[in-house]
């Protein structure tokens, strides 16, 4: 029987928290893209892309019960930490709280995070079965960076875009890399271009970027090849470490896409990343 009052650990593995440092990442790297400058909203648009995030996790599980109750009796709802009702109820409130904290920072960003609730939603409701599964979870990595580029209150710029798509290109290879964790075929070498697509907008995009910038980007494409040296074209490749990696990764990615900044943002990045490592040693990433 699902326990009454759900511990906190259980809240956190579903709502997969060793995640939200990259939701925060792709947030910063939108608004200094766009040239955001009123950081009250940028603490309201983080508020509201975590809350966001976390409600879509959470209900990624309510849409998953039957296939984990089968497959992944260790996830909370089938081993009885809690109750796919209250999943389901927590999950909810907490999309429809992210959505009215975006509402705040005008129309027009609530417009389009409403396209990510909804991308959101079909993503959790048809991800295990079909296999564009990747694309829509990139498409809603590209939405997060469409949200946080409409709260500076400036049209969204090219760099937005091409920086997005390349961060979903990233994603989508990630996600079929993650997919294939189970499966006891040899991996495709696609995924593995779709990787190096942010590198690829960082130098075609800008060719006035900071040291810094290309040190990053040289600093992504080391910890990208540090990642999958231990995948094996094998039957037997254990990739689960290379995809949490990955994952991290994204804030790497983030913080190359931006050609300047000042070096207290830096500083961020680098805490983003080392804190979304520590949080993996906590809680699983996937």
């Amino acid at each position: 029987m699902p326990a009454a009052f759900p511990k906190l650990r259980t809240l956190l593995v579903l709502g997969r928290i060793s995640n939200l440092p990259t939701v925060w990442s792709n947030c910063l790297a939108a608004w200094l893209l766009n040239g955001g400058h009123s950081w009250n909203n940028f603490f309201v648009l983080c508020l509201g892309a975590t809350l966001l995030y976390i409600g879509g996790m959470f209900l990624n599980d309510a849409f998953d019960v039957v296939f984990d109750r089968q497959f992944r009796q260790e996830r909370p709802i089938p081993s009885g930490q809690i109750s796919a009702c209250a999943v389901w109820m927590i999950g909810s409130a907490l999309l429809l709280l992210g959505w009215l904290s975006l509402l705040l920072l005008g129309l027009s960003v609530a417009l389009v995070a409403l396209l990510l609730v909804g991308a959101i939603i079909y993503y959790d409701a048809v991800h295990k079965r079909t296999i564009y599964a990747p694309l829509l979870m990139a498409a809603c990595r590209f939405l997060l960076y469409l949200v946080a580029a409409s709260a500076t209150l400036h049209v969204v710029n090219d760099a937005v875009t091409w920086h997005g798509l390349a961060l979903a290109a990233y994603i989508t290879g990630l996600s079929c890399l993650a997919r294939g964790e189970s499966v006891q075929e040899k991996i495709s070498f696609w995924p593995f271009l779709l990787l190096v697509a942010p590198l690829i907008a960082n130098a075609i995009h800008s060719h006035f970027r900071s040291g810094m910038s290309w040190l990053t980007s040289a600093l992504l494409l080391a910890w990208m090849l540090w990642c999958l040296h231990g995948i094996r074209r094998s039957a037997a490749r254990p990739i689960g470490k290379s995809v949490a990696g990955l994952l991290a990764g994204i804030v790497l990615v983030d913080w190359a896409a931006v050609p300047w900044m000042d070096d207290e943002f830096n500083l961020v990045f680098l805490g983003l990343f080392v804190l979304a490592l520590i949080l993996q040693r906590k809680i699983p990433a996937t």
